[in-house]
């Protein structure tokens, strides 16, 4: 069993930054492709970015890009979601999962094995 954690979250306000974190359990940490997912209340969970096992590889939401990067430390077997220019639109619990059977495609949050407990983020105007 995986256990995955996230932190970080918080309340901001629209332009500020927040650092997000996710630590995984697990010897396959350094061969898992990581993800980033968002849910708002009343919405499905959305994906938002995805790194490969390298770090090589990142995918982004087109809502996100420019303004969030994903990167990972597997020493550590953390992967972090750094936000910034954050708008009230990004407020949302998010989600840190673990893909490793490779189902499905990495926007969808059926392709991952594994889940966290969900962070808040929230950003006032």
């Amino acid at each position: 069993q995986v256990q995955v954690v996230e932190s970080g979250g918080g309340l901001v306000q629209a332009g500020a930054s927040l650092r997000l974190s996710c630590a995984a359990s697990g010897r396959t940490f350094s061969t898992d492709t990581m993800g980033w997912f968002r849910q708002a209340p009343g919405k499905e969970r959305e994906f938002v970015a995805t790194i490969d096992w390298s770090g090589s590889s990142t995918y982004y939401a087109d809502s996100v890009k420019g303004r969030f990067t994903i990167s990972r430390d597997n020493p550590k077997n953390t992967v972090y979601l750094q936000m910034n220019s954050l708008k009230p639109e990004d407020t949302a619990v998010y989600y840190c999962g673990v893909r490793r059977s490779y189902r499905g495609s990495y926007h969808e949050a059926g392709a991952y094995d594994y889940w966290g407990q969900g962070t808040q983020v929230t950003v006032s105007s």
